[in-house]
């Protein structure tokens, strides 16, 4: 059973991307509702339903399991809309966190009840529901109305700080700087159970399958390589599929040369950490794709904190998990010919790819969780991202 804090300040954390959901917002709401724990907040989780097959853990906060799906249709926003409603007495007293659009998208269905709104409302915004909720004109300004309910505003990276006061101007001088960290288990635990060849350099990218994660172009950048680099290396690929026909194209794609191609699926997160302990160079390539931006990338600092130096592409929030010439090698998207060159200098150059590797693992561990749930919740003195953003 969930252990409940013996806190009297409640904080009620709704949200659709919970366990066992995994991805870089998942990992960020589960850590924020630890931390605040430990800032003496009675924390109660509202998560989208589990699979009968999952097995759930332990939590230090109450943990209510919603009946619905967490998706982001009308009829998921309506069914959560009415928990809300019925909540409603518990909620008016109370700090309301909402991390993610999943639960933003009920709540503005309910700006226009009178006596419905919670002592404090608190936001998260990440990058590419700034996109969305702009678009439709019936969500923007639904959305300009619960920023301007809201007590507080945080966003990962000065870019999508930009973002948002670019597309809703209301934001402004209420959004404060909460930056992602390492997983609260996070370890690096070096196994040999995974038996590799000792002489191949190991290209590792983790994340979802999917076009903007850019594992395609990963690997026509490495196919690119001249042979006496490709012959020196293999080509990991671990994430679950979002789409088939791009995985379905991944692995026909491999298959057009010489290059060694391994898809590992999803894994979980000591599996996971095995992975990265035998892998060489990270990538993750991520493009801006249709609405969908990369705001920042939590795997970055994982890859980071392993000692893996980084090759991404200079878009979004990247540039500020990943420091060009310190904790890898950024170079700007659609150029293919400078992503393969930036994988031939780390593959040359064992004292470059070993230099970025231990920066980043100082890098990796400049931010905490307490620290971003304090500016959230405690109101602590955080630069005014109007002032700070470059």
């Amino acid at each position: 059973m969930n252990v409940a804090s013996p806190a009297s300040r409640p904080l009620f954390l709704i949200t659709h991307e919970f366990y066992p959901k995994r991805g870089g917002i998942a990992t960020f709401t589960e850590e924020i509702a630890k931390a605040s724990v430990g800032l003496g907040f009675d924390v109660e989780v509202w998560a989208q339903s589990a699979p009968t097959t999952a097995k759930e853990k332990s939590w230090p906060f109450k943990l209510r399991r919603l009946p619905l799906a967490g998706t982001h249709d009308l009829q998921c926003q309506l069914r959560l809309a009415v928990q809300l409603i019925a909540q409603r007495r518990r909620l008016r007293y109370a700090t309301v966190y909402l991390p993610e659009p999943g639960p933003m998208l009920a709540m503005m269905l309910l700006q226009g009840i009178p006596g419905f709104r919670p002592k404090q409302l608190i936001l998260t915004f990440h990058g590419s529901e700034i996109l969305k909720f702009h678009r439709n004109p019936v969500t923007r300004g639904l959305t300009r109305r619960l920023i301007e309910n809201a007590t507080r505003i945080s966003t990962l990276t000065h870019y999508t700080h930009r973002l948002l006061i670019e597309r809703f101007p209301e934001a402004k001088g209420k959004t404060f700087l909460t930056p992602g960290a390492l997983r609260s288990d996070f370890a690096v635990v070096p196994t040999d159970s995974l038996p590799i060849a000792k002489d191949k350099i190991i290209v590792l990218t983790v994340g979802r399958l999917h076009p903007r994660k850019g594992q395609l172009l990963t690997l026509q950048a490495l196919q690119a390589l001249a042979p006496r680099f490709r012959n020196r290396i293999e080509y990991w690929i671990v994430g679950e599929h979002s789409r088939r026909n791009y995985e379905h194209t991944l692995r026909e794609t491999a298959t057009q040369s010489d290059l060694k191609v391994r898809f590992f699926g999803d894994l979980p997160d000591d599996e996971l950490d095995r992975i990265y302990d035998r892998a060489d160079i990270f990538a993750m390539t991520s493009i801006d794709y249709r609405q969908s931006v990369e705001g920042f990338g939590l795997v970055y600092l994982e890859a980071a904190a392993h000692g893996l130096p980084v090759v991404a592409h200079a878009i979004g929030g990247v540039s500020e998990a990943v420091v060009d010439g310190v904790t890898g090698l950024c170079v700007p998207p659609h150029h293919p010919a400078q992503l393969t060159a930036a994988f031939e200098r780390l593959i040359s150059d064992e004292s470059l790819r070993r230099r970025l590797g231990e920066s980043g693992r100082s890098w990796s561990r400049k931010n905490t969780w307490k620290r971003s749930a304090d500016v959230l919740f405690n109101h602590t003195s955080a630069p005014d991202l109007t002032s700070t953003a470059s």
